[in-house]
């Protein structure tokens, strides 16, 4: 039977774990010039954009080949999505042709589609709602960097979107605490609270980044206005004021505490440039580890 990774919470802890295990060995083995080239021997993955991308797509690609496969990319102009054929017919085609299918949309109706028609396993690279590849590299970083993930303080500044999202569903699976501070009318999606508190989850929503970062272990950011918010983003940076990650906010939290952001990030904005250059900025770090999380599922689905 496929599996998909369309969301953070369709996967078990254990799976959960079994992926970052798995992610830090290929990654560990890589680094010592040890050859992965026979996992993936012979295999395509075909990845569909719907939204411009630097690391999902370097990410995805380079992860292929270091695992001997090949990943082919559909841009926009190559499928239209749901105006040239229907995503059901996309997905039966290619499920023809390819091993696997990743995808990098706007509505997430469109991945769980392609999951529903696809007989090949589906990877959500992105959706309007969920960031599931951004959250498990995340969750890679932070194991790393602290040694463990139970227990972690990861405090959210900015927009309760789909990074915010997944990072919820995989702290609630893996016992990171999670507060977000958002303005108000900017909270996460109070299904997937709902869900992730059901789970045992610790999640807070808060609307004062200076009350939430105390105690924090990792703060985290993401851009105020998203792919597809464009006209909205001079208006949010108004609503956003105030939610600045600067490095007086990270003396707020704990000593050694992790800066994250998933980027492109904009200056100034969501963070300071002197807060994203701290010694305990791990930018960077998640960036690398995309690709390497991005590997582990690859290896296990395909």
């Amino acid at each position: 039977m496929k599996r998909d990774f369309v969301t953070v919470g369709d996967w078990s802890a254990p799976e959960l774990r079994e992926a970052l295990a798995l992610a830090a060995h290929l990654k560990r083995e890589h680094r010592a010039g040890i050859s992965h080239e026979h996992v993936l021997r012979g295999k395509t993955l075909a990845m569909i954009f719907q939204k411009p991308s630097l690391r999902t797509r370097v990410s995805f690609e380079v992860g292929m080949t270091q695992l001997g496969g090949h990943a082919l990319y559909l841009g926009p102009e190559d499928i239209k999505l749901g105006k040239r054929e229907t995503t059901e017919d996309i997905a039966l085609n290619l499920s023809r042709y390819v091993d696997g299918i990743m995808a990098r949309v706007f509505g997430h109706e469109i991945v769980e589609e392609l999951a529903r028609y696809a007989t090949v396993p589906v990877i959500n690279g992105l959706s309007d709602l969920h960031h599931p590849c951004q959250a498990l590299g995340d969750m890679l970083t932070i194991l790393e960097k602290r040694g463990e993930l139970r227990g972690t303080d990861l405090v959210f500044i900015g927009d309760g979107n789909n990074v915010a999202h997944s990072l919820i569903e995989a702290s609630a699976k893996l016992g990171v605490r999670f507060r977000i501070a958002c303005p108000e009318g900017h909270e996460p999606n109070a299904e997937i609270v709902a869900r992730a508190r059901a789970e045992g989850g610790e999640v807070e929503v808060l609307h004062d980044p200076w009350e939430a970062a105390r105690g924090a272990d990792v703060l985290y950011t993401d851009v105020w206005a998203s792919m597809g918010q464009e006209g909205e983003a001079e208006a949010r940076r108004k609503r956003f004021q105030g939610f600045t990650v600067d490095v007086p906010l990270v003396e707020r939290a704990n000593p050694g505490c992790l800066v994250m952001h998933c980027l492109p990030a904009h200056y100034g904005e969501e963070i300071t440039y002197e807060a994203s250059r701290l010694p305990n900025s791990v930018l960077f770090d998640q960036a690398e580890n995309r690709l390497h999380a991005q590997k582990a599922l690859l290896a296990l689905l395909l």
